[in-house]
């Protein structure tokens, strides 16, 4: 009898597991053969030549100081740029998180909008802003501060200035995605034992919110490092940053040797750092499901002591500033107005570069400020450019089919990491985000390599393609927030009624779920848009895509057009993360 019973449940236990590898599989053959094989095979480059097994490609980078010099640079403004990004972040956050719902949702809006925007758009606002003529300078003459344009631009600061402007976004999505699951109830419980708010906060809120910062930091610093938009456009020959010895080395002399090595040190970096981020938090707290890890007792330890010392004396500094305001601190729920003042003023700063180019892309002056008359020229010639109005077609397309096939993959994933109780699920997640720990740089130049060898190199199946890679992740992700707020209540429901679970899925779970659907989607679709990397190499010199349009018209001539290209960019990323976020919480709340 114990047979014949234990002979259905086996049969059983296979459909689940298959059912199971069915829904992870399209994703993992994904990234195995676009991911995987592609900087895999770019890494075996560097070590394997015409004569077989050889390290001679990595010796240029230790014999010349040039590239140790180039490699330091690039890990200093790294650093630089993550602790910035991060410190002013994490205030715009906890706004953010302890906000009322309707406050919420129009700061979150200004921030994602600051983070869709296109990097081009944001770099090249910074151009117009410290050029000679731009504003910056304007403003130090008309104040009498300065007697002639001084010199902003090309130079470290104004590297680190964009690459903060460009990466904050991306801290405080991060943090603010562990945030939103602090208990709210233990700040409060702390208030009513007698700590006053700022002890409150720097005691209890502080130490629960350390993974988001971790993993806003990893995240900020494995993007920096393999950034090379800001650099290149707002850097001098000082601020070279080891991703554009690679396109050098691909795009000029086609030494794919050379590119390889670099390659696998640029990977080594990242690796090494991402490897103890996950020993010491956990790769979940970049969903925003917590860490996984559990703390280490560190009782009577010198480094606890200086530690706990340090926030008590941030507690005592923050009550006595927030005494400085009676009349907010008696407001129950209300955030202390510093705060306030300080997270208004950082969004404004964060969305005000794009702003500037709205005024720009009607004057009649060109692209010094302040703008001088009115013109429609630049939309004029855009709109009647065959280039541009391919470009944006090609993006579209591309675009399009990127969400529709990210969605498609991403979707299934995400349900098998949250609904089932399978092991190995951190090891799935830690591969679905693996596009995001290896640089984008890596990624372009070993998918070039490959669509070259099969020719795919200047056609929309392999941008959709290399751009489906980028953008799963934060489909998955999307998704993984949508599913851990859904009610499967509803789906138990359906099926004691007799629905199967085809049938619940279709007719219960997916119209629920389908604003989300929609919502990863659109920035999936959004990703692919603004995506300027893979296009960089793979697009082909003939059918560019809008960013790498954007480019080109950027680094090979300065036009009053691209003022008006910027202003078209941003209000169509506007109405996208609008629309997006709509959907979003509309799905939050079903």
């Amino acid at each position: 009898m114990s047979t014949a019973l234990s002979a259905p449940a086996r049969a059983a236990a296979r459909r689940k597991a298959f059912g199971r590898a069915l829904m992870a599989a399209p994703l993992i053959v994904l990234l195995l053969v676009f991911l995987v094989y592609p900087v895999g095979q770019l890494l075996l480059l560097s070590v394997w030549g015409a004569k077989g097994f050889s390290l001679q490609a990595y010796a240029p980078l230790f014999s010349s100081p040039l590239y140790i010099n180039v490699l330091l640079i690039t890990l200093k403004i790294s650093v630089i740029t993550t602790l910035l990004s991060v410190i002013g972040g994490y205030p715009i956050a906890y706004l953010i998180s302890v906000s009322a719902p309707e406050r919420k949702a129009r700061l979150l809006f200004w921030v994602l909008l600051s983070f869709w925007t296109s990097f081009l758009v944001r770099a090249f606002a910074w151009i117009v802003i410290l050029g000679r003529r731009g504003v910056v300078n304007h403003l130090l003459l008309s104040l009498g501060l300065a007697d002639q344009p001084a010199d902003l631009l090309y130079n470290f600061s104004s590297v680190i200035i964009g690459m903060v402007h460009a990466l904050m976004p991306l801290a405080i999505l991060t943090m603010l995605s562990v945030m939103e699951n602090i208990d709210r109830t233990l700040p409060r419980a702390a208030s009513t034992l007698g700590a006053r708010p700022g002890t409150a906060f720097w005691k209890i809120y502080f130490p629960l919110s350390l993974p988001g910062v971790a993993a806003a930091a990893i995240m900020v610093f494995v993007t920096a490092i393999g950034f090379f938009i800001v650099p290149a456009l707002l850097g001098g020959r000082r601020e070279t940053m080891i991703t554009q010895l690679i396109i050098d080395q691909v795009l000029q002399t086609m030494n794919w040797g050379f590119a390889g090595a670099i390659s696998v040190l640029l990977l080594v970096v990242v690796l090494v750092v991402f490897l103890a981020y996950d020993k010491l938090v956990g790769l979940s707290t970049m969903t925003g499901s917590g860490s996984t890890r559990p703390a280490k007792a560190t009782s009577g330890g010198l480094s606890q002591r200086i530690g706990d010392a340090l926030l008590t004396a941030l507690g005592t500094a923050s009550d006595a500033l927030i005494s400085l305001f009676p009349h907010r601190k008696k407001a129950s729920g209300k955030a202390p107005l510093p705060l306030v003042f300080f997270v208004v003023a950082l969004l404004v700063l964060m969305s005000l570069p794009a702003v500037l180019m709205i005024p720009l892309s009607f004057g009649s002056g060109g692209l010094n400020w302040p703008p001088r008359g009115f013109t429609l020229e630049w939309y004029e010639q855009m709109l009647q450019s065959p280039v541009w109005g391919q470009a944006l077609m090609r993006s579209l397309l591309v675009g399009l089919g990127t969400g529709v096939l990210a969605m498609l993959i991403g979707t299934p994933a995400a349900f098998l990491l949250v609904r089932s109780d399978m092991k190995g699920k951190g090891a799935i997640l830690a591969f679905v985000l693996s596009p995001i720990v290896v640089p984008r740089m890596i990624i372009a130049v070993g998918l070039f390599y490959m669509f070259a060898r099969i020719g795919l190199v200047g056609t929309a199946l392999g941008l959709i393609l290399g751009h489906t890679v980028v953008a799963v992740p934060y489909v998955v992700m999307t998704m993984m927030a949508v599913l851990r707020n859904y009610d499967t209540r509803l789906d138990l429901a359906a099926q004691s009624l007799g629905a199967r679970p085809l049938a619940t899925l279709r007719y219960v779970t997916l119209p629920i779920l389908g604003a989300g659907m929609l919502s990863s989607f659109l920035f999936a679709f959004a990703t692919s848009f603004d995506e300027l990397t893979i296009a960089l190499f793979a697009s082909g010199g003939l059918n560019a895509t809008l960013p790498k349009q954007f480019w080109d018209e950027v680094t090979l001539q300065v036009s009053p057009m691209i003022a008006a290209v910027s202003t078209c960019l941003f209000i169509f990323i506007a109405v996208l993360i609008f629309v997006a976020d709509r959907l979003r919480r509309r799905s939050l709340a079903s």
